[in-house]
C-alpha cells in the first residue's frame, strides 16, 4: 500500500513517504477572517478533511494544523469602515468559519493557532533571518531579501527578473522592489506589537512559517492550500523558513477553486455564496457531497443545476441505505475494510470521483439484491457502502448527520418524520376505504412539498425529492 499525491513543487504525482514512520504531519493555510466564509473557502478545508480521513484509515497518526489569520490589511480596513475593533471582526468571522466546517462534517484540527498568538515566534524568526543576512529593517518595516535566497520562486516556477511582487501600502525603504514585507511598521490607530525594530504588525507570510515551525518542527510532511496561494504566499513561506534553517514541507498539495462564470469565487468580486445562506436551502450533507466529490485539484463551476444533480445522486445512495436498514431490522455496521478498487482510487492522489463510482456500483448491486429479496447480499453491500462513505465523511447513519449535531439542521428530521407519518396514515386509511382520489390527492400534495413517497412491503416511506 502506497499513497500517492500530486506534489506542486515536483510537478508530478509522488509516492508518499512520511518523515516519521506511521505518522503524517499536515499544515493547511486556513481562514483570513475578514468576512464570513463562502463555499469556496470551505472547499479547501473539506478537501483536506478527506485527505486526513484517508491517512487515518490507512493507519497513520495524523497531526493536522489549520491556522487562522486574524490580523491583516483587509481586517484593519473592515475595522475602520465598520467602526468596530479589529479583534471583534476577526472573532465573529472565525466562529462563522468553524460553524461552516462543522456543518459540512469536517473534523476539528489537532491545533488551530491564531496569528496574533504567535508574535514572539515571528520576532524570533525575523531576528534569525536578519542575523543570517536574509532580512533587513527599513523605516520600521522588516523585509526579506529575495536575492539572498537562491531557491526563491522554484515552487511557482517563475524567473526573478520577470517578477512583479505585490506591494502593500506603506512598504517604504525596500532595497529591491521584489523584496516582501515580513513586518509592517505601525500606523496611527492601527493594532501593533512591540519589537526590536519598533511597533508594528505581522506581514501575511511570516505567520505561517513561524506557526508551522512551532507546531510541526523544522520539517513536516505536507503543506496544503488553494492554488491561489502558490504565489506569493507559499513561495514566501518557503523562503523565510528555509533561510531560517528549516527543511519545511516535503510535499506541497493544492486544491482548485470554486468558480462562478469562470472566475474564482471571492468576496471582492461579489460572486460569493455564503455557507450560512447555503445551509438554509440545501442539506449540509448534500453540500459536502457537491464540494467533496470532484477531484480536489479540479475546478468546480458553481450552479444550482449542479447542486440539484448532487442532491439526486446522494438521494440514490441514501435511499439504498434506508431500505436496507428497514430490511435488516436495525443498523448495519460498516465493513472493516473498504473494497480494494475504492482503496486503489483513494491511494492514487485521492481519486474521489473514481472512488465514488465504486460506491454507486455497490449501491446498484445492493438494490439488485433487494429486488431479489436477498437480504444477506443487500446487508453485505450496505456494510461496504458505509465503510466507503465513512472515509468520505458522507455516511448518513453517522451521528453527525443522523441528529448528533444540532447546528446541521438534521435534528428537524424527526419532527418532519412524525408530521409526514400522520399524513401518510390518513392516506393509508383512504386506501383502505378504496378512496383512491383522496389517497392520490394526499400523495400529490406531499410531492408538491418536495417529498417523494414510496410504497414498500413494510409501508410507505418518504424521502426529500430533487429541488
Amino acid at each position: 500500500m502506497t499513497i500517492r499525491l500530486y506534489d506542486t513543487s515536483a510537478r508530478q504525482i509522488r509516492d508518499f513517504s512520511p518523515l516519521v514512520e506511521g505518522c503524517v504531519s499536515i499544515y493547511l493555510c486556513g481562514a483570513t477572517v475578514q468576512a464570513a466564509p463562502h463555499i469556496g473557502h470551505i472547499r479547501s478545508g473539506l478537501n483536506f478533511d478527506i485527505m486526513r480521513r484517508w491517512f487515518a484509515y490507512r493507519g497513520y497518526d495524523v497531526t493536522f494544523i489549520r491556522n487562522v489569520t486574524d490580523i491583516d490589511d483587509k481586517i484593519i480596513k473592515k475595522s475602520a469602515e465598520q467602526g468596530r475593533p479589529w479583534w471583534s471582526i476577526g472573532y465573529e468571522n472565525e466562529r462563522a468559519f468553524n460553524s461552516g466546517y462543522d456543518a459540512l462534517g469536517c473534523l476539528p484540527p489537532t491545533y488551530e493557532p491564531r496569528a496574533t498568538g504567535h508574535i514572539t515566534e515571528m520576532i524570533e524568526m525575523m531576528r534569525g533571518l536578519i542575523e543570517r543576512g536574509h532580512a533587513y529593517e527599513a523605516d520600521g518595516n522588516v523585509y526579506f531579501d529575495v536575492r539572498s535566497f537562491p531557491g526563491y520562486l522554484q515552487l511557482s516556477n517563475q524567473e526573478l527578473d520577470n517578477l512583479l511582487q505585490p506591494e502593500g501600502e506603506g512598504e517604504t525603504g525596500k532595497r529591491d522592489a521584489r523584496d516582501f514585507a515580513m513586518w509592517k511598521t505601525a500606523k496611527p490607530g492601527e493594532p501593533s506589537w512591540e519589537t526590536p525594530w519598533g511597533r508594528g504588525r505581522p506581514g501575511w507570510h511570516l505567520e505561517c512559517s513561524a506557526m508551522a515551525h512551532k507546531y510541526l518542527g523544522t520539517a513536516f510532511d505536507i503543506h496544503g492550500g488553494g492554488i491561489d496561494l502558490i504565489f506569493p504566499h507559499h513561495e514566501n513561506e518557503i523562503a523565510q523558513a528555509k533561510a531560517f534553517g528549516d527543511e519545511f514541507a516535503k510535499y506541497w498539495v493544492h486544491n482548485g477553486w470554486v468558480t462562478m462564470s469562470g472566475e474564482k469565487m471571492s468576496k471582492s468580486l461579489g460572486n460569493s455564496v455564503l455557507v450560512s445562506e447555503m445551509v438554509k436551502h440545501w442539506r449540509p450533507i448534500v453540500l459536502r457531497y457537491y464540494l467533496g466529490t470532484p477531484h480536489y485539484r479540479s475546478m468546480i463551476e458553481y450552479s444550482e443545476e449542479a447542486l440539484r444533480e448532487a442532491e439526486s445522486a446522494f438521494a440514490r445512495i441514501e435511499g439504498f441505505v434506508q431500505r436496507v436498514v428497514e430490511k435488516a431490522g436495525g443498523v448495519v455496521e460498516p465493513a472493516a475494510e473498504v473494497p480494494p478498487a475504492f482503496a486503489d482510487a483513494m491511494d492514487d492522489d485521492l481519486g474521489v470521483p473514481q472512488a465514488l463510482a465504486i460506491v454507486h456500483t455497490t449501491v446498484r448491486q445492493g438494490n439488485s439484491a433487494l429486488a431479489a429479496d436477498d437480504k444477506e447480499a443487500a446487508v453485505a453491500r450496505l456494510a461496504e457502502v458505509r465503510s466507503m462513505l465513512g472515509v468520505l465523511g458522507l455516511d448518513p447513519l453517522d451521528e453527525h448527520w443522523a441528529g448528533g449535531d444540532g447546528d446541521s439542521g438534521e435534528d428537524l428530521h424527526g419532527v418532519v418524520d412524525t408530521l409526514v407519518r400522520l399524513v401518510l396514515e390518513q392516506r393509508e386509511g383512504a386506501r383502505g376505504r378504496k378512496d383512491w382520489a383522496t389517497a392520490d390527492a394526499i400523495r400529490d400534495q406531499l410531492s408538491q412539498s418536495g417529498l417523494v413517497i414510496e410504497d414498500s412491503p413494510s409501508g410507505p416511506r418518504w424521502t426529500l425529492g430533487p429541488r
